[in-house]
């Protein structure tokens, strides 16, 4: 099993991997270190460097050729950004409107927990056929979340969490294109603070309101607000076909359900 080496955590997957199922793991920095693997994980780091580092030598183009060709791939929470065909809260992934991997059609809110310092763990659904052992320990780290999903995508887990400063007033600028009959499929940095008296953050709260029509949201419905406040149920785990992607980080616990979980997807696969 191969794992993306260009940034972010790759060894701490190549060790929860080689331990939860015995396959060997390869580093993948190039190309041509793609042929003859199995299957690979892009890692959970920083999505805006890994599109940077990644359009030197053609690597977007070869990974996008692997996976379409039905390898089982795997992204957590950067590497989840990477196979979204939708991202808002700025990310260097997608390029005039195109995903420079993407196959899932999926819109990712970027950083929807928060900034660094604001990481935190929760219980999270496990793995389908790996319920021994109760919920999975979801440690989510500057976190993306899933929004919503096409009707050929399988939700494997959700969560309801409140967005961040900065994602509430992405998702609010995002809900108003949306109202507008806009589709959005790339949106960048929200400005989240407030300058005429002094600097603060806007302050966002949702209403309760009716259910809107498929219609009336331009076919992308945004899971709702809760009660009042801005607490939304947004998804963490989800699955297409070969491309399974998670928004919290498994690589740095010490329950590797969610690998065993891949590496069953690998061994199907062959």
């Amino acid at each position: 099993i191969g794992v993306l080496a260009l940034q972010g955590a790759f060894e701490e997957h190549q060790e929860c991997i080689e331990k939860a199922t015995g396959y060997k793991t390869v580093q993948v920095k190039k190309p041509e270190q793609l042929d003859g693997i199995d299957g690979i994980i892009f890692p959970g780091g920083e999505s805006t460097a890994m599109g940077l580092i990644g359009t030197v030598d053609g690597m977007w183009a070869a990974l996008k050729e692997f996976t379409q060709a039905g390898k089982p791939t795997w992204g957590t929470c950067a590497g989840m950004i990477l196979l979204a065909e939708r991202c808002v809260g700025g990310s260097a992934v997608i390029e005039n409107g195109q995903s420079l991997i993407g196959g899932l059609d999926v819109l990712v809110c970027r950083n929807y927990f928060g900034s660094q310092i604001s990481s935190f763990e929760m219980p999270t659904p496990s793995p389908p056929g790996f319920e021994d052992g109760g919920d999975y320990p979801g440690v989510f780290i500057r976190a993306p979340a899933i929004l919503t999903v096409g009707d050929d995508i399988e939700v494997l887990g959700k969560v309801v969490a409140t967005p961040c400063r900065q994602a509430a007033v992405v998702l609010r600028e995002l809900e108003t294109k949306i109202a507008n009959g806009e589709n959005v499929i790339m949106m960048g940095v929200v400005d989240a603070l407030e300058r005429e008296n002094g600097i603060k953050y806007v302050d966002v709260k949702k209403e309760e309101k009716k259910d809107a029509s498929a219609d009336e949201m331009g076919n992308l419905q945004l899971p709702g607000a809760a009660d009042g406040t801005n607490a939304r149920e947004v998804i963490c785990a989800a699955r297409k076909n070969n491309m399974l992607i998670t928004a919290f980080h498994p690589e740095i616990t010490d329950d590797y359900r969610w690998h065993k979980y891949f590496g069953q997807m690998v061994k199907e696969s062959k």
